[in-house]
């Protein structure tokens, strides 16, 4: 290995802004069941499912109708 690397002409990594960004969400644990299940179904981890549903949702622009009941 070198003691120093010149990086003076390298390149901006094009995928850099496509990375995703580890957070911490509270969801109820029937949600979380639903979703594991339909995972298994279509042959894929659940997070990847999450998000893959997440992402088409703020892609469309979909906006929540949350019914409140009392």
């Amino acid at each position: 290995m070198r003691e120093e690397y010149d990086f003076s002409q390298s390149v901006q990594n094009p995928y850099a802004k496509r990375a995703k960004k580890q957070i911490s969400l509270n969801i109820e644990v029937e949600t979380v069941e639903y979703f594991k299940e339909l995972a298994i179904k279509m042959g894929l981890p659940y997070q990847m499912l999450i998000n893959s549903y997440l992402t088409d949702c703020a892609l469309r622009h979909v906006e929540p109708q949350l019914k409140w009941t009392s």
